[in-house]
């Protein structure tokens, strides 16, 4: 209902102004606040501080990881044995020690033995379409 200057906006009540103050702020009513658009030029608040903190995380250096040793009796130990052996091992023997798929095992070859621990992995197709893999000595 409306009357003179007084406009009803939903459950608020009030003159023009003061309706569309308070239905951009939310009203209560779960809906969120309308944006008044920044004028050409202008920055968002903290956008210098932002880039400053991204710049100083590119160039702090990155700490050196130690070459893991691998616990006794655990998989990656059992799989690092097979793998120095004379013939190396398949991907079928590798599997049964750990119960991975062999995705996870190249995964494994790729990422933890030849990036993480710097060992060098020979990797040679076999007569049956299988791989063997071997770790080279130095």
């Amino acid at each position: 209902m409306t009357s003179g200057t007084e406009t009803t906006v939903g459950p608020i009540a009030g003159t023009g102004e003061e309706a569309a103050t308070a239905a951009n702020s939310g009203g209560g009513r779960g809906k969120k606040a309308i944006e008044q658009p920044r004028p050409r030029g202008a920055k968002k608040a903290g956008a210098k501080a932002g880039r400053k903190k991204a710049a100083a995380k590119k160039a702090a250096p990155k700490k050196a990881r130690a070459a893991s040793v691998p616990r006794e009796f655990s998989k990656k130990a059992a799989i690092i044995d097979l793998l120095r052996r004379k013939n190396g091992a398949t991907a079928t023997e590798i599997a049964e020690v750990s119960g991975w798929q062999a995705h996870s095992i190249r995964g494994f070859i790729s990422g933890m033995l030849m990036k993480r621990m710097g060992l060098t992995v020979d990797s040679v197709k076999n007569e049956g379409g299988g791989r063997t893999y071997r770790i080279k000595n130095k």
